[in-house]
C-alpha cells in the first residue's frame, strides 16, 4: 500500500507525461519504489573479496534454546530472514527464513556507515589520513572553500556536518532517493553546503558518510571495496565475498549503504569491534579508535535539545538494563550488535523495522526487542 501510494502522489504532482521526461533516477525510483534486501540485483556491484576463511566455531549447546513463543511472534511480525547470537567467539543460535541460508546475500543498508567509520580508522592508522580533525578540503577541493572550509572528518563520523542533505526517505525527489537509485554520486556530494555551524547539532544526514567515502579513496588511492577487502574483510577471514552496489558501472561505492554480505560474516565486524579492534590476535585496527568510535558524543545536542547519548562516529550505542550496547542499523531493521558484558555479538537482517519508538525518540523498539530476544538464549 506504501509503494502505491507514493507512486499515485507521484503521478498527481507531474502527471502521466511528465514520467516519461523524469531523470533516469526517477523512473527507477518509481518502478522499484521502495529499498529492498536484495537489491544488488538491479546494480551494478564491485566485490570486496574474501580470502583465506577463518571458521567460526559452534557451541557445544548450538541451538539448544530458542525463543519464547511470545518473542517469536514478535520477531516473526517484522518479517526476519535471519538471526544469529556469536558468544564467546562461538555460534551459539543460528535462525533463517524465507529460503535465506548462511550464505545468503544482504543489504546492510546503513550498517554499512560502521563499516565506513572503521575504514577510516584503518587509514588513521596507517598514515593515510592524518586524524578526525584534519580538515575534509584537505581531500576534496569542493570543500576547501568557503562555507565548506571548516568543516572536519570528525564532523561527518559524528553526523554534525551542518550539510544542506536531505535525508527523506518517501519524497521521491530528495537526494537520498537520487543517491539510492542515481548515478553520480559525486555530483550530488558537490552541490552540498555547509549551512550551520558544524560540531554543535546532530543531524543524521546519509551524505555524511558518502563524504568519507570519497575521502577514503583520496587518501588511500583505493576504490572502497578494495580497501575494505585487503584492510577488512581478507583480514577478518571472511567465508564469502560480499559486493558493495556502485552508483554505475565501475563507478562510485554507495558507502552510506548498500554493502551486501551474510549474518555469519556480518558477524565479523562485531566481533573485531568487541575484541577492540583485534581478530585472532591481529591487530585490524587500534583500540583508540574503537573506543572513540563506540562512545557517545555527548558534546553535540540532538533533537529538542537533548545530549547526544546514542551515536558515536557512525555507530549508534543503546543503554540497555545496565549494558553498554554499540551496534551498527540498518533502515529495515539491520543490526549488529555487540555486547561487551555477555561477550557476544548478534546480529538480525529482515525486511521490516519498528515504526515504533517507546523508550527512546533515536530508538525503534526492535532494537529492544532483540536484545530481550538475545538474552533469552545467552549465558
Amino acid at each position: 500500500m506504501k509503494k502505491l501510494l507514493i507512486f499515485v502522489s507521484f503521478l498527481t504532482i507531474v502527471g502521466v507525461g511528465g514520467y516519461f521526461l523524469s531523470p533516469e533516477y526517477l523512473k527507477t525510483a518509481i518502478q522499484y519504489q521502495t529499498p529492498d534486501i536484495d537489491d544488488y540485483k538491479i546494480f551494478k556491484n564491485r566485490t570486496v573479496k574474501a580470502d583465506k576463511h577463518i571458521p567460526w566455531e559452534i557451541s557445544g549447546d548450538y541451538n539448544k534454546k530458542d525463543f519464547s513463543k511470545v518473542t517469536n511472534e514478535k520477531i516473526m511480525e517484522l518479517d526476519p530472514v535471519a538471526f544469529l547470537i556469536v558468544q564467546n567467539r562461538k555460534i551459539k543460535f543460528e535462525k533463517y527464513w524465507q529460503g535465506y541460508n548462511e550464505d545468503s546475500l544482504s543489504n546492510s543498508f546503513s550498517m554499512s556507515k560502521s563499516i565506513i567509520s572503521l575504514l577510516i580508522g584503518i587509514a588513521i592508522d596507517e598514515g593515510h589520513i592524518k586524524s578526525v580533525d584534519q580538515k575534509v578540503g584537505d581531500f576534496m577541493a569542493e570543500f576547501a572553500t568557503k562555507p565548506n572550509d571548516v568543516l572536519t572528518i570528525k564532523d561527518l563520523l559524528t553526523m554534525s556536518s551542518g550539510l544542506n542533505w536531505d535525508e527523506s526517505y518517501s519524497s521521491p525527489f530528495s537526494v537520498t532517493t537520487q543517491a539510492y537509485y542515481g548515478s553520480d554520486l559525486f555530483g550530488l556530494i558537490n552541490k552540498l553546503k555547509v549551512i550551520e555551524k558544524p560540531s554543535l547539532n546532530w543531524k543524521y544526514l546519509s551524505g555524511n558518510t558518502q563524504i568519507l567515502a570519497f575521502i577514503l579513496k583520496k587518501a588511500t588511492g583505493m576504490n572502497v571495496a578494495d580497501y575494505a577487502s585487503e584492510k577488512l574483510w581478507k583480514p577478518l577471514g571472511a567465508k564469502n565475498d560480499a559486493l558493495w552496489c556502485l552508483d554505475k558501472q565501475d563507478g562510485m561505492e554507495k558507502a552510506y549503504c548498500c554493502f551486501n554480505s551474510n549474518a555469519r560474516d556480518f558477524a565479523r565486524i562485531g566481533q573485531l569491534v568487541l575484541n577492540k579492534g583485534m581478530f585472532d590476535d591481529i591487530e585490524i585496527i587500534s583500540k583508540k579508535y574503537i573506543d572513540e568510535a563506540t562512545k557517545p558524543a555527548i558534546n553535540l545536542t540532538g533533537d529538542k535539545g537533548r545530549l547526544v547519548d546514542f551515536y558515536g562516529y557512525q555507530f549508534w550505542i543503546v543503554q540497555y538494563k545496565g549494558y553498554n550496547i554499540p551496534f551498527a542499523r540498518g533502515i529495515l531493521g539491520q543490526y549488529i550488535f555487540v555486547i561487551p558484558d555477555k561477550n557476544a555479538v548478534i546480529v538480525r537482517l529482515g525486511h521490516k523495522r519498528s515504526d515504533k519508538r517507546t523508550f527512546h525518540s533515536e530508538m525503534p523498539d526492535d532494537v529492544y526487542l532483540y536484545l530481550d530476544a538475545a538474552m533469552e538464549i545467552l549465558d
